[in-house]
Formats: structure tokens, sequence, C-alpha cells
């Protein structure tokens, strides 16, 4: 997948804190039980602790108040205004208490701040001084009848020190010069292989790359993209320079039992293949003896066609091996119709299920990726919108407070 700019995941604590501004709390035997003091106007302002969010939503939601904020707690006097405040930031008693700002926590930011992941290898080759290596094979993805050209490319990297993780990027620099006579600029593309290979024998490197292709707005001519162009063309045994690798914002967590939940069009399928491989694939699985996935991982892919479906039989072999472990959910856009009768794609398969991936969102072991075509993740902020409003959720709010956990890559 190219990728023009390719910059982790954290365990989260329980312990920071985080202030619930709620309108529409019924003054009730139950909520004069809870200690909530219930205003003639004016908001509720709760203090919740991160592991307690959920509980808090859905007894917010009973009680039926609506969450229109969610805020770090920075230890200020929320009594102070129009807005009544309690505190229910013991963890383990569902009743609220007046919060005490002689007791105040220190400031905390909105969500923990992403690993900085010091270990992950980044630019060990740089434009100005890039690997060598060899293409070793090339092959069409895309099936008879299917739209455009989608290649898997394998790189031979073992005479060099290119070492890379799932989630990363290489960029490519294609052979010849621009029309100002300078060397082509890199292109980045995602890596659709672990970090071990596709042969699983740390010596090579595969990208997933569709052929760029597009009507000139003037001439009306067909312009092909120069390194796609490039790639599309490279003989086995040709060989290839490449740069980084670069990227930390797509890194799979370190949790086995995590929930990975994958959101991608086209060739934004590569990292997800890097990430499936390493939770499935029997050789990469005993290659990996300390990471043994027991968690859960779904696939929802955006194609126009299903000959345009990218590692089908790969991934179907993956559904029908590990049916407990992995779910694949199409949007064939060309083919399916959406709940209004238009064509399918994968904002309306998200809408579909958004209750489902709103439930697994809410989990602090779930992260979400998001890889393929720029504004996508407006259809799909607009489905977990609908989704999170049903518990009272303001959906921004709450996607800020997980950050650490909501990863996007679009190009």
């Amino acid at each position: 997948m190219y990728n023009p700019s390719a910059a982790g995941a954290a365990n989260t604590s329980g312990s920071r804190l985080f202030v619930y501004e709620i309108e529409g709390l019924r003054q009730s035997g139950e909520t004069d039980s809870l200690g909530y003091p219930i205003r003639r106007s004016g908001n509720v302002f709760i203090t919740v602790p991160y592991s307690r969010m959920n509980q808090e939503m859905q007894r917010i939601t009973r009680l039926g108040g609506k969450i229109v904020s969610i805020r770090p707690y920075d230890g200020s006097d929320l009594g102070k205004g129009n807005g009544s405040s309690v505190s229910n930031g013991n963890g383990s008693s569902g009743t609220g208490q007046p919060v005490q700002p002689a007791e105040a926590p220190k400031p905390m930011t909105q969500a923990k701040e992403k690993k900085k992941h010091d270990d992950v290898p980044v630019n060990i080759y740089r434009p100005n001084n890039p690997y060598v290596g060899s293409c070793i094979s090339n092959e069409e993805l895309v099936g008879e009848n299917g739209i455009g050209t989608v290649r898997h490319l394998m790189f031979d990297i073992s005479g060099g020190d290119l070492r890379y993780i799932e989630g990363q990027s290489i960029g490519i620099i294609p052979d010849g010069i621009d029309d100002k006579g300078k060397p082509h600029k890199i292109r980045l593309y995602s890596i659709a292989s672990t970090r071990h290979g596709d042969k699983i024998d740390d010596k090579t490197v595969s990208l997933c790359v569709r052929q760029l292709e597009y009507k000139h707005p003037e001439s009306g001519e067909t312009v092909y993209g120069v390194c796609s162009t490039f790639l599309k063309n490279l003989e086995p045994g040709a060989p290839v320079k490449i740069t980084g690798p670069v990227g930390k914002e797509m890194l799979l967590p370190d949790d086995p039992e995590a929930n990975i939940i994958m959101l991608g069009t086209g060739t934004g399928i590569a990292p997800f293949r890097a990430y499936l491989w390493r939770m499935f694939k029997d050789g990469e699985r005993a290659a990996n003896p300390d990471y043994e996935f027991k968690g859960f991982a779904w696939l929802i892919f955006g194609i126009p066609t299903t000959p345009n479906i990218l590692y089908k039989e790969e991934l179907e072999e993956i559904q029908s091996k590990y049916p407990d472990h992995f779910r694949l959910t199409y949007a064939i856009s060309r083919e399916q119709k959406n709940a209004e009768g238009g064509r399918m794609y994968i904002q309306h398969r998200v809408a579909e299920y958004a209750d489902e991936l709103w439930n697994l969102v809410k989990q602090e072991k779930t992260h979400t990726y998001i890889c393929g075509l720029r504004g996508m993740e407006d259809g799909i902020d607009a489905a977990m919108s609908a989704a999170a409003e049903k518990e009272g959720v303001v959906w921004k709010e709450y996607q800020r407070s997980i950050k650490e956990r909501w990863h996007v890559e679009t190009y």
C-alpha cells in the first residue's frame, strides 16, 4: 500500500481520572442513593477512573443521562459554576462522593501517551544511502475481470542490515530521473509481511502495490504513477533501492489476548496481512514461541469486486482454521447493496455492525486500525457515533480518550 506519510500502542492505567459532564439525569430514588446531587438547572460532573469508564457509561444511560463531554480531571473544583460535582473514583464502589480538591491527583493528559517504542527499528537506511536489494518475485493479486492491477512483490534483503516489524513502512526509490533531471523521490509503502518475511527466514520484505492510474485533468490522457509503475514492471532479479523502515503508529500491541479490529480498503490490507500472518500462520507461530495469539481479530475489508479481494485464499483459510479467533467481513461495493439500496462501502458495513464494534472498542484490550483511502474515517466515525449515542456517549470525546488504542493511516 502506498503511504505518503508513515509515522503505537500502550497499556492503559486505571489510576487516571476523567470528568464526565452529564445532562438529563433524572432525580429519583436510585440517584439519591448514589449520592448524585442533581439540580433543576446545570449539568452534573462526575469523576471516573479509566478502569470504570464503561460501567459508568452504562449506569448513566440507565439513569436517563447523556454524556456531553469527557475530559481529564486536573484537580480543579468542579463544583464551581452551574453544575454539580460528584466523584466515582474509588474504583470498587458504585457510590459517588463529592470531589475534594485538597486530595486532587496530579494533572494528567486526555489519554495515556503512546509508547515511544525506542526499541523499534527506524531509518536504518536513508534516501542518501539506500539499501539495494533485489526482486525475488512480482505477482498479480487481482483476479480475472477485476479492476486495475495490484502486485505482491517480495524483495531479498539478506545482504544488509534492514529489519522491521509489523505495521511499519519502507521507502522505494524508483530508477530514473524526474522532469527536472533529478532522481525520483522516495515513495512509502506499508509492509505486507511479518518481521520474518514471507519465507519466514528473516531475509525478505514484501509489499502490496496498486499501479496508480488517472486521467490528466487538462489533456484527458491516462497518467500512470512513477513508482507504482516501476514496481509493476520490476523483473525478478532486478535491483531495487529501499529506505527505512519508518512508522510507529500501526504497531500491534504485545498482548496476545488483545482484540484487533482492522478496517481497510484496497491495498490498505498490507499491514493487516502482516498482522494476520503473525497471529495465525503455522510457521510464524513456530517462529514466535513467546507470542501465541489468543484474542479476537476482525477484518472488515472494502473492495470494488470479488476479483479485487486481495489475498482472498489466505484470508479465507485463516477464517476456516480459526473461526473463534478471526472474523472476516467483506464490503464489495459493486456487487453488494447497503441498507438504502446503494453500493456497499466499508462505512456501511461498519454501520451494520456498529453496536458489536462499539462493545469491542469499549474493552481496554481492543485496538482498532484503519488503513486505506483518506476520507474513509468520516463514515466510520459517523457509524460509531450512532452506536455510542445509544449509551449517551459523545463518540469524538470518547475517541480522544482511547487514542493509544485507535490507529489510523490513510492516504
